[in-house]
């Protein structure tokens, strides 16, 4: 193994959440006044953290969203992954690779703690989590693109930033990484290669994984 620590983004990379929680935010944001289509949202929303949406919104309209914008957003997406979440074809078999064989990892997200345990329960991912692998822009206050949230969890797994690789699916997370002084590989399954273009190396087959961290 080439990295003392592996982290990983969640929503796209670990369970396969971007369509719905998309889909559902254009919807949403549309139904508030502010026409968004599912592709807008995965350009301008995917990988961030929910302040973002309130920023951009703002900066575009001078409009601010609901106070309880976030509440019934959360609402809706929770009710669509106990319908539809799955994980991410491929995830299963690769954490089950790093348990194995001994190799640190751990989810470095722009979502809420209840987001992600929410994901992990209803794709039994929570198997491979317990609470201190599983660190939030939440924890820090700044999302991506702010390395913050990776330098945390680094910090919190007792590991030099130099000695993490991130799996990413987002250019903001790929920023942030790169910040953060790691290296990225970029998972290409919903994002074009070139909008994943600062990372180190891109694959599009969550079942490639292991081989590639070995190379």
């Amino acid at each position: 193994m080439r990295y003392d620590l592996v982290i990983f983004d969640n929503d796209g990379v670990l369970v396969d959440s971007e369509p719905i929680s998309n889909r559902l935010l254009a919807g949403y944001l549309t139904e508030l006044g502010h026409p968004t289509s599912y592709e807008e949202s995965l350009r301008d929303y995917m990988g961030s953290a929910m302040h973002r949406v309130h920023d951009i919104v703002l900066e575009r309209t001078g409009r601010r969203l609901p106070e309880d914008f976030d509440d019934v957003f959360h609402g809706r997406v929770f009710a669509a992954f106990e319908r539809e979440l799955e994980p991410v074809p491929g995830a299963v078999g690769v954490l089950e690779k790093l348990a194995a064989d001994g190799v640190a990892y751990c989810v470095a997200s722009s979502g809420s703690h209840e987001r992600i345990r929410v994901g992990h329960r209803k794709t039994g991912l929570d198997r491979f989590f317990e609470d201190g692998r599983i660190f939030s822009s939440q924890d820090v206050g700044k999302g991506k693109p702010a390395p913050d949230l990776f330098l945390y969890a680094a910090e919190r797994m007792g590991v030099a930033p130099g000695r993490c690789v991130v799996v990413e699916d987002s250019p903001l997370g790929v920023e942030a990484a790169v910040a953060a002084g790691m290296d990225v590989y970029g998972f290409t399954a919903m994002t074009p290669a070139s909008r994943l273009a600062g990372a180190g190396r891109l694959f599009g087959d969550m079942a490639e994984l292991a081989d590639l961290l070995t190379d």
